[in-house]
């Protein structure tokens, strides 16, 4: 006898017509009915996390490192809500994800149930462009197609609440046609979005016209590298990115400053003060107060959002396009530049911030300096190696020391600033592409958060991957360092020790307990191997790095009244830590050419 095929069975089926081959979640009654359908269908692949938060940063992970929609699946009450953390990184982030949840038979909604929520008022904020609930059979696929289709093309979270009931109500007829039922379709194709040449021509007299060029990239910036790359070699330009698009152009490019704002380079804040115009180029950088002051310097933006156009500095030009294809059209309208002059200034500040980050890699710490543990991976990162990052201390080290090989992939939660995607982001990449390596750079507060029990689920897949190389860099303080050095810089209080210390956990060990590899280093001598050992062994690996809390997250370039309450929140504290805290702060402030007061 022949099953009857349910909504369930439509929803896969529509996955699968929508070219999704894995769906991240945790199981519950509420989405049963899905469950059951994908365990029919076989795919697409059902990847269980160990948490509903990782499982939507896993489909956000997806969606960064692909390009393509991510779908995450939980079931109705706790689950839902778990969700809502990686949601709104995707939202933040401007990724497309598709959220499937599960909800209360229909019957009883209203009825203060048991773990009934109002899901479409709890998504309606996250998922702001498209939120639904089916109530019938015949919703499903259009509902579906819809949230897909929105996803896509606003490039942001969508959800579609499955009742239990219509999950196991029988499929609808799709060759009906009748008032009141939508048969859709799935598919969406990109279009091509180029600006008016009027407004073109005018994006081209406003940059040749500069005489200090500065170009800010960011995520939307990714395809066009060798059209940026003209464009600022022909017009003299400095180049900085985003921490979004930080691997959108090759960092070992001589005119490249490396990431802007407060996580940024000295070089990259030399750029933005002494610029007269300003290209921004698919970004959306918060840290306003790095960019030029207002009224110094003409500005054209580019984005295919045009939502985004002028909302983070003044511009003189907004153009709505692709970026690959409207630089493209800028480059047939602009001159070559003779004057070098402003190009041979931002050579000669990337040339000393690469000093100033050598030197500040090698100072001496206790026991470890976070700084020459990033550092020390950029000589042995493969080229076809794909990097996730966490949030908190290490993207600073991240940002300053890593350089990527060209067209190496590195994401993280950067405007939501999430700490805890470091690993789901990493096994989403690795989920794609099982033949690269992963390295996943990593906090001990982002670790305890949630990555000890992601490594669960790397424990668990690893088998299955064709490449076993996946790495995990620890930096172990024991403190939340970030936001120590924040209730310094913009309090100016002394650390916490209660809100700030973190219990010692041995990582290594932990991982050698799951079947993986362990490298515990406390010496800089230490680390080529480790890294050695890391990336090439034949199972995943973590690396313990035991580092100095004291070493701090200075901004670049800020006089010192901006810098003065780190100062007094350092005097306020006693200890060994404290005390190489300021010797660091002074070392470092030296360098970029300030002699504190202090």
């Amino acid at each position: 006898m022949t099953e009857q095929r349910t909504v369930s069975d439509v929803v896969v089926q529509r996955l699968l017509d929508w070219q999704v081959e894995r769906v991240f979640g945790y199981s519950g009654d509420g989405i049963d009915g899905v469950i059951g359908a994908l365990r029919r269908a076989g795919k697409p692949s059902f990847v269980q996390a160990r948490h509903e938060e990782s499982a939507a940063f896993m489909a956000v992970g997806h969606a960064k490192y692909t390009g393509r929609a991510g779908v995450c699946l939980a079931t109705q009450g706790p689950g839902a809500v778990h969700l809502l953390n990686g949601l709104y990184d995707a939202r933040l982030d401007s990724q497309p994800v598709v959220a499937i949840v599960g909800q209360q038979v229909s019957t009883v909604l209203g009825s203060a149930y048991q773990q009934e929520i109002d899901l479409v008022r709890l998504f309606g904020d996250v998922c702001a462009q498209f939120v639904q609930a089916a109530y019938t059979a015949e919703q499903a696929p259009m509902l579906l197609d819809r949230a897909f289709r929105t996803a896509l093309a606003t490039r942001s979270p969508t959800c579609v609440i499955l009742p239990h009931d219509v999950q196991q109500a029988a499929a609808p007829d799709p060759r009906a046609q009748e008032h009141g039922v939508l048969v859709t379709s799935p598919g969406l194709r990109p279009a091509r979005v180029l600006p008016r040449p009027g407004d073109l021509r005018a994006a081209a007299g406003v940059l040749t016209a500069g005489e200090r060029v500065a170009i800010m990239v960011g995520q939307g910036a990714y395809g066009a590298e060798p059209e940026i790359r003209a464009l600022a070699e022909r017009l003299g330009a400095g180049v900085t990115a985003s921490l979004l698009g930080k691997p959108v152009l090759d960092e070992t490019l001589p005119y490249h400053t490396g990431v802007m704002g407060h996580l940024g380079t000295t070089a990259s804040d030399q750029l933005m003060k002494n610029c007269d115009t300003l290209l921004l180029i698919g970004t959306n950088d918060p840290w306003t107060e790095y960019y030029p002051k207002p009224g110094q310097a003409r500005a054209v933006q580019i984005d295919i959002d045009g939502r985004r156009l002028g909302i983070r500095y003044p511009v003189e030009v907004p153009l709505l396009g692709d970026a690959a294809e409207t630089v493209r059209g800028l480059l047939d309208l602009i001159p070559e530049r003779t004057d070098r002059a402003w190009a041979g200034r931002v050579e000669e500040w990337t040339r000393r911030w690469h000093a100033i980050a050598a030197s500040r890699a090698a100072a001496p710490a206790e026991p470890l300096n976070p700084q020459l543990v990033v550092r020390s991976l950029t000589e042995r990162l493969p080229a076809d190696a794909r990097v996730a990052v966490d949030v908190g201390s290490v993207v600073y080290w991240y940002a300053r020391h890593l350089r990527l090989p060209p067209g190496v992939p590195a994401h993280l939660s950067s405007t939501l600033a999430s700490m805890g995607c470091g690993l789901p982001y990493g096994t989403a990449a690795k989920l794609d592409d099982p033949h690269r390596p992963v390295v996943v750079l990593t906090g001990d507060g982002a670790m305890q958060m949630s990555g000890l029990a992601e490594l669960v689920t790397v424990a668990s897949r690893w088998r299955d991957w064709a490449d076993p190389r996946y790495v995990i860099c620890v930096l172990n303080n024991r403190d939340l360092a970030e936001v120590s050095w924040e209730q310094r810089e913009t309090e100016g209080e002394p650390r916490f020790p209660t809100s700030q210390e973190l219990p010692d956990v041995p990582y290594a060990r932990y991982a050698e307990l799951l079947g993986l590899h362990g490298i515990r280093v406390t010496a800089p001598d230490e680390l080529p191997a480790a890294w050695q050992t890391a990336l090439t062994a034949g199972r995943p690996t973590l690396i313990e790095a035991v580092v100095d809390p004291a070493v701090p997250l200075l901004p670049p370039g800020r006089p010192y009244e901006q810098v003065k309450p780190m100062y007094q929140g350092l005097a306020a504290e006693t200890g060994r830590p404290a005390r190489r805290a300021e010797d660091h702060l002074r070392r470092e402030r030296a360098d970029e050419g300030y002699h504190d007061p202090t």
